[in-house]
């Protein structure tokens, strides 16, 4: 395999390859290493503009609404065949731009490719109804598409994300202009070099690298954009709602979170803390569902605060090309984020128990593993979403004490519950806020299962069936014989 990723790469519009319009180009940084490792075309409005061109074209010519649905699924199958040939550059480029483990790029290849076999099998099974009213009438109803969809991915994942968003689109009939991430963008590209190979209608998909404020904000503005699927933070998903409600057009929302677990006293520690562990530290916890608190009954908090600490302490920092088992936070904003963030827990009292700064000795933007335990559920650090390494662990002495803690931030993406007694399972999850649940298992479910937020972690689900009724809308047709 290949050690050096292409040196430059264009945008993917209307089929075809295109530099910038302006000629310019953005520098993608290996943040293991702080240094370039490759140029993309620079998205520029005028880009956009062309872009969202070829898709109002692919989707007035009615090439994909007028194919038999399950031809619809046969492209994304094609498609991800195609990706399983590019396999080892994808692996390659997350983890040289995003700093992911050659092992976890290889995974979210897989991953994908699950995606999209699964939406690809949903194809031809998105059914209207038929509405009784009686003699003479004939009542039913279509799921139609939107038109254009545009699609703002985040950096941490853009693979996966930009792959499930654009399945979903595509087999419902809409057209897609997708906006990668400036900060890793790569693999979209080889996304897009996918769907060419697969035979992917000219216009149904384009793919633009550029700067938020200047190509994503034209995107979500442009005139001739239905509808808009966003991941990102809450300050600019806000932006992105005031240029929707400007135009009136629906979205898919999901703005992050400050995801909570509660351990009961009858867990099973050891694997509570293994599932604990990964929850927060895999991908230097940089997911927006990462488990960042764990609300532990009193009686077991420092046994599980010393399993998870020495677990933690196994795992080994560095450049995921050399297959350590966590790598680098993104870049050196984020970084001095999560550090900046810690000295605030040390400032509030929480006990930092370890990490708590950047290693040194590493050139890239790398974070020790982190785990502050006696957190108070008013202190910053247990409210703010860091995007790193960063475990806060909550005392609590009753289970209504428990979900109160559990639902006191402002987020609601994701939580979790640890415990031998069902109903007590079932009890908790009934009343936590939170799109997902997870029980026993950080990340328990699949691509089958429905991904969202409550409040302010956003609305609408990607994911699993529900997904697809965020990219159609219901048209009655009513007859009187």
């Amino acid at each position: 395999m290949a050690d050096k990723v292409r040196p430059y790469w264009q945008n993917y519009i209307g089929g075809a390859w295109a530099d910038g319009s302006d000629g310019t180009r953005i520098t993608v940084t290996d943040p293991a290493t702080g240094e370039p490792i490759a140029e993309v075309a620079r998205g520029t409005a005028a880009d956009i503009d062309r872009a969202v061109a070829a898709a109002r074209r692919c989707f007035d010519s009615r090439v994909l609404r007028d194919l038999r649905p399950h031809r619809r699924g046969d492209l994304m199958v094609e498609v991800a065949r195609h990706l399983g040939d590019l396999a080892d550059e994808i692996a390659l480029v997350e983890c040289r731009d995003n700093g992911k483990t050659l092992a976890a790029g290889r995974a979210e290849v897989a991953l994908t490719q699950r995606y999209l076999q699964y939406y690809s099998g949903l194809a031809d099974k998105l059914e209207g109804r038929q509405i009784p009213l009686g003699a003479d009438y004939l009542d039913y109803t279509l799921h139609e598409p939107y038109g254009v969809s545009a699609q703002i991915v985040p950096w941490n994942g853009p693979l996966p994300v930009g792959a499930r968003s654009i399945a979903c689109a595509i087999i419902t009939g809409n057209t897609v202009v997708l906006k990668s991430p400036e900060d890793s963008p790569l693999s979209l590209f080889l996304l897009a070099e996918a769907c060419h190979r697969a035979g992917v209608p000219a216009g149904a998909v384009s793919i633009v690298c550029g700067y938020g404020a200047e190509a994503g904000a034209a995107l979500v503005s442009h005139r001739d954009i239905d509808h808009i699927v966003f991941t990102g933070s809450v300050e600019t998903g806000k932006s992105v709602l005031r240029a929707a409600a400007e135009r009136v057009i629906p979205c898919v929302m999901e703005l992050g979170g400050k995801s909570g677990a509660i351990v009961y006293a009858d867990a099973d520690l050891e694997r509570t803390a293994a599932s604990a562990t990964r929850g927060i530290f895999h991908h230097a916890g940089q997911i927006c569902s990462a488990g960042a608190r764990l609300i532990v009954h009193r009686s077991i908090h420092d046994d599980l605060v010393g399993r998870i600490t020495e677990l933690a302490a196994k795992r080994s920092v560095g450049p995921g090309i050399e297959g350590c088992d966590m790598g680098p936070l993104i870049n050196a904003r984020q970084l001095d984020r999560v550090e900046t963030l810690c000295r605030v827990g040390v400032a509030e009292g929480a006990a930092l128990v370890m990490g708590g700064a950047r290693l040194p000795g590493l050139k890239g933007h790398f974070m020790a593993p982190t785990v502050f335990a006696d957190v108070r559920p008013d202190m910053r650090i247990a409210q703010d979403e860091f995007f790193g390494p960063v475990l806060v662990v909550l005392p609590f002495d009753t289970p209504e004490e428990a979900i109160a803690i559990a639902n006191g931030t402002d987020y609601g993406l994701a939580a979790g519950v640890y415990t031998r007694d069902l109903r007590l399972a079932h009890w908790t999850a009934d009343r936590l806020v939170a799109g997902q649940v997870y029980v026993n298992e950080w990340w328990a479910g699949g691509v089958e299962t429905p991904f969202g937020g409550m409040k302010r972690s956003g609305y609408g689900r990607e994911k699993g069936q529900e997904a697809l009724l965020g990219y159609v809308q219901t048209k009655n047709v009513a007859i009187r014989y």
